[in-house]
């Protein structure tokens, strides 16, 4: 059964209330089921550390070979499963490190799992971005679909910067800004990003510029637009 990040009114009245442009995204937008992480918080590492640096669809392919090959994710499975066989799911040996490095960790109880699921957001993020191939974002990502703690806003997150931009109509997202806003999104970060999320994406109406200022490929493509719009207009005339 699928699961998706809870929140209702309490949480979208608080945002709206403390941001207008946010609220008017929030109501653009309307409701967003954004899916959680099936399985525990290990299973979840496992998967983040494939998905790294591939597409959605790859880290898809990848996870079901390995849970076929596997059966269940878990740290005794890693362990016991060779470098070969993990690699053979379609995944990298860097990769293939990370995960059974993780899982010895886990297996052998230097690292507690359980500890993590009781920390604060700061400690939480430390502790497992202290895991080879875990970064900061990885780390924020796991939190929030893992445990599904409610006031998680990554400022390593792209996309998260583009939807800011487009909400704010900021051509840049300095991290003292981040940090602002961060701070008046909260305790409902985890909601405030899923809604940047669903701007970012470019498809909600009144939604559709990112004022980040364009790269050298972007203004190439836009000048070779103008003059093809120049030239049938011109054509039209004679």
């Amino acid at each position: 059964m699928t699961r998706y990040f809870e929140y209702g009114e309490e949480e979208v009245s608080y945002l709206k209330s403390k941001d207008k442009r946010l609220a008017a995204a929030i109501d653009a937008c309307g409701h967003v089921n954004r899916e959680m992480e099936e399985g525990d918080l290990f299973s979840g590492i496992v998967h983040h550390i494939i998905g790294q640096q591939v597409s959605s669809a790859a880290q898809l392919t990848v996870w079901k070979r390995l849970q076929e090959s596997l059966g269940d994710v878990t740290p005794a499975a890693i362990c016991a499963a060779s470098a070969e066989q993990l690699q053979s799911c379609g995944t990298t040996f860097k990769k293939v490190d990370y995960i059974k490095g993780v899982a010895q960790k886990v297996e052998s109880g230097e690292f507690d799992l359980d500890a993590v699921s009781r920390m604060s957001d700061p400690d939480a993020i430390a502790a497992l971005s202290s895991l080879d191939g875990v970064g900061t974002w990885t780390a924020e990502m796991l939190l929030l679909f893992n445990l599904g703690r409610p006031d998680i806003l990554s400022f390593g997150d792209l996309a998260i910067q583009r939807g800011m931009r487009m909400v704010y109509h900021h051509r840049k997202i300095t991290r003292e800004m981040f940090e602002r806003y961060r701070r008046r999104y909260s305790p409902y970060g985890s909601v405030a990003s899923i809604y940047l999320w669903a701007i970012s994406h470019m498809d909600v109406p009144g939604y559709s510029r990112d004022y980040a200022p364009m790269t050298d490929a972007q203004k190439k493509a836009a000048r070779k637009k103008r003059s093809r719009e120049a030239a049938a207009f011109r054509g039209q005339g004679r």
